[in-house]
């Protein structure tokens, strides 16, 4: 039986609709280089490789007839559940069938002691009682689907090569494999007391080491272990303890382990509504949510990531300093543009998206979510380099130059205005940094003009990003629309949490950016075009912890701890009647913020 402390729910087979399932369906598997999304009928029909922003290998998520897939699954009608083994990024499903039962434990392996990285996707197959027929079909399809590559066959293994890639397949247990053009698959039954070990591989380099069927059982093995080894290092024991730990374990599967940059989210393209375009690239390192992924992980003692996150940072602004663009590549490299894919998109949401442009945008908000880093780091008691506080402090200097110009603002819109939530985090950006000088980090050269441009930013919010009939801040100058970004004021100090400031816009956003049950739009008038996003409602239960209502945010926070998926895995939107989720998936963004909620309701601060 599948040993869990999450629950667990007990399906049919599933039904695809023209292959494809609901985005909740899937689980994620991932080593830190990449994420694979396994499907609940077992197949996994998403991976990049070698790495997350690679092209796919498998995409049938965006294109089911030719985007490539590797199935595993009885070949007989069964009911299917699955989940994380404790305290891990190892999937296990259990399915049962009229002729007995079977466990399927996957992991994309990982093991401390190589020196020369590669990927290694290891599903193994046990036979919990009876005896059950097993069907196993892999087809993979190299850059998003657009590349046939035939395998060769070298003895018991199979190789392709696409360019610089190199790909093997190797199975012990598993029956015979049959090959029908680019397709391998094969039949086995599943006994009582054996097992079958299917193997995929992939590097990029002049080789690739071909396992032993005990190196891959060992390294399956170390990998569920390094997980359980990773969490322990956490300090939060309060309410929500398996959501906030499921919450880290996917936060931790998005990291990339070279660097320490965190992707946005494991996938590209998948709608934010189906079939109305609003579809992007995530597999990326945005600067707002490095912000959120040093304050989460603070919070819950995972000080180790913190400075990894904190290093990626620092090196990747230094290519673009004093400005601070709004996203990176994951190795840290500039990105400003995408371009579409001839892909027909998940339900046929179209366009599908390679590369993010969101780089090109004017974000002054992200001063602000780079120097809070900075500050929370410094504040947690680590230390910071000469020359880093010299590149913040001429990052500060340009911001008192242009903090009064029309941007993108936090939700990278097309058009351009002053923006409450850019506002605000231009004012944090130099509080932060007159803490930071005040405390010898930062050279203090223009310590008075930090405080007189802040204070010009706190006149300038309170004056012209308030509304006296609303009783609330607005999203944008010259307007009475609301957002839900603002509620960060409270946690970044702009507004005092108990204020009747930010009182009046909890209860005006309440009111007006409500979705249904626990669920919130972004912004005024998304409830025609988009789905609610899930960040704002956990964004919401910090807020009204912040405020004193403590009995509210809990309420709050137990509701939208149930909505994730049968694996505790939110995506970055979800519909607000049918609770299906929308978005890319795992979603960094949600995850941070339920993370944070969960501390701030259990006791803690917004400092």
């Amino acid at each position: 039986m599948i040993e869990t402390a999450t629950a667990t729910t007990t399906r049919p087979n599933l039904h695809r609709t023209d292959g494809y399932v609901p985005i909740g369906d899937y689980a994620a598997i991932g080593d830190g280089r990449t994420v694979a999304l396994v499907s609940a009928d077992g197949s996994i029909d998403w991976l990049c490789l070698p790495e997350l922003d690679s092209p796919s290998v498998f995409g049938a998520l965006l294109d089911p007839a030719t985007g490539g897939s590797f199935s595993l699954a009885p070949a007989v009608p069964y009911t299917a559940t699955r989940a994380y083994l404790p305290q891990s990024n190892v999937l296990r499903t259990e399915y049962r069938t009229e002729h007995g039962a079977v466990q399927v434990t996957e992991a994309l392996n990982v093991d401390p002691s190589q020196t020369t990285p590669w990927r290694e996707l290891a599903r193994r197959v046990e036979a919990v009682s009876g005896e059950v027929p097993m069907r196993w079909r892999l087809h993979p399809r190299f850059g998003y689907g657009g590349r046939s590559v035939q395998p060769e066959d070298r003895d018991d293994v199979l190789l392709w090569r696409d360019g610089g890639l190199l790909m093997a397949f190797r199975q012990w247990g598993a029956g015979e494999s049959t090959r029908r053009a680019e397709v391998v698959e094969g039949e086995f039954t599943a006994r009582a007391g054996e097992s079958a070990l299917l193997v995929l591989l992939a590097a990029e380099g002049p080789g690739l080491p071909i396992p032993h069927r005990h190196e891959v059982e060992r390294r399956l093995e170390v990998t569920e272990g390094m997980w359980r080894e990773w969490l322990a290092g956490g300090t939060y024991d309060g309410p929500w303890k398996d959501a906030v730990q499921r919450s880290l374990l996917a936060i931790r599967l998005l990291t990339h382990d070279p660097d320490g940059a965190i992707a946005a989210a494991g996938t590209t393209s998948l709608p934010e509504t189906i079939g109305a375009g609003r579809n992007f690239d995530y597999r990326f390192a945005w600067v707002r949510d490095l912000s959120f992924t040093v304050d989460a992980l603070l919070r819950v003692g995972m000080r180790e990531l913190a400075h990894d996150s904190v290093t990626w940072l620092m090196r990747a602004i230094a290519t673009t300093g004093p400005r601070i663009d709004p996203v990176y590549t994951l190795s840290g490299e500039v990105l400003r543009s995408q371009r579409e894919l001839p892909l027909p998109g998940y339900r046929g949401s179209t366009p599908v998206n390679l590369g993010n442009q969101a780089g090109s945008q004017l974000q002054l908000g992200g001063f602000g979510d780079l120097i809070e880093t900075i500050w929370r780091y410094v504040d947690a008691g680590n230390a910071l380099s000469a020359d880093a506080g010299a590149r913040l402090a001429d990052s500060a200097d340009l911001l008192c130059s242009i903090w009064m110009r029309e941007d993108a603002g936090l939700w990278e819109l097309g058009e351009s205005a002053h923006y409450a939530t850019s506002k605000i985090g231009c004012w944090t950006a130099l509080h932060r940094m007159i803490e930071l000088a005040e405390r010898g980090w930062v050279p203090d050269r223009h310590l008075e003009r930090w405080r007189t441009t802040r204070d010009e930013i706190h006149h300038y919010v309170n004056t012209e990003l308030w509304s006296e009939e609303k009783q609330s801040y607005v999203m944008k100058a010259g307007s009475e629309m609301l957002d839900c970004g603002v509620l960060l004021a409270a946690r970044r100090g702009f507004a005092d949490p108990r204020g009747e400031r930010m009182r009046g816009t909890i209860r005006a956003i309440r009111s007006e950016l409500h979705a249904e049950g626990p669920l919130f739009y972004r912004y005024s008038g998304m409830s025609q075009q988009e789905n609610a996003f899930l960040a704002c409602s956990f964004w919401m239960v910090e807020a009204l912890a912040l405020a004193g209502e403590r009995n509210e945010a809990t309420e709050l926070m137990d509701a939208l701890v149930a909505l994730g998926n049968d694996v505790g895995l939110y995506s970055e939107e979800m519909e607000p009647h049918s609770h299906e989720l929308r978005g890319n998936l795992p979603q960094a963004l949600t995850h941070l913020a339920l993370i944070s909620a969960a501390a701030i309701t259990a006791g803690g601060s917004a400092h």
